[in-house]
Formats: C-alpha cells, structure tokens, sequence
C-alpha cells in the first residue's frame, strides 16, 4: 500500500453558533483525526489548514465573514480533486457531507472508520 493523500472531512463552523471556543474544539477534533490517519502512514489534509491563512491573507477578519466565504468550501472543493481519498468524522456538517459528495462523484474512496484506511507498511512509512 502506497501512502494516500487524505482529506479529512467532517464538522468545522457546524454547530458552533459562532462560538469561537467550539469552532476551535471541531479544529481540535479534525487535526487529531489527522494524527491518526498520519500514524496509519499517510498524508492526511485539512481544509482549513489552507483556507484559513489564504483567507486571512486576502482580508478576512473572522470566520464566516464575507471574505472567508469565498474561500471555506471552495479551498476543499480544489483539495478533494487533489486527494486520493476521503476520511469523513463524525458529526453533522452540510460542507463534510458536500466533500463526501464530491469525492464520491470523483470515484474516490471515502473512509467513515480509522479501522476501514489501510495502514500503509513500516517500510513505506519511513
């Protein structure tokens, strides 16, 4: 097994209100999902981890305003057709479940278990 290009997908702004300490704990969530998939012995990718400074970078003062927008869904929509496959967490999120979409129509594999990706052999993770 080669090591896979993983975009983890799952709840970011969802649920949150707004609320700056639990937007940071779906951050926490989707970042330690990504630890794992790492330890499986693959490239694991978050959304955020680009939209978030290009957003910024282009103006942006707070998640959710105006500038952001433009980058949030669209930054993942760009990430999907660079992956290789999909990890979908748990939790309810309108944008998860468009990446799912996408990926699906694209025919890549989306994962809903750490225990359905492959690990990848000792030799290849070195």
């Amino acid at each position: 097994m080669t090591a896979l290009l993983i975009l983890i997908a799952g709840p970011y702004r969802s649920g949150t209100n707004g609320d700056a300490a639990l937007i940071a704990r779906n951050l926490q969530r989707l970042e330690e999902a990504a630890l794992h998939v790492y330890r499986l012995g693959h490239m694991p990718m978050i959304g955020e981890w680009v939209a978030l400074p290009l957003a910024a970078a282009a103006g942006s003062k707070a998640v959710g305003d105006t500038v952001s927008e433009t980058f949030l869904y669209p930054v993942a929509n760009r990430l999907i057709r660079q992956c290789d496959a999909i990890f979908r967490i748990d939790g309810a999120s309108q944008g998860a479940d468009n990446d799912v979409r996408l990926a699906e129509e694209l025919g890549l594999p989306v994962y809903r278990s750490l225990s359905d990706i492959p690990e990848v052999e000792a030799m290849a993770k070195a």
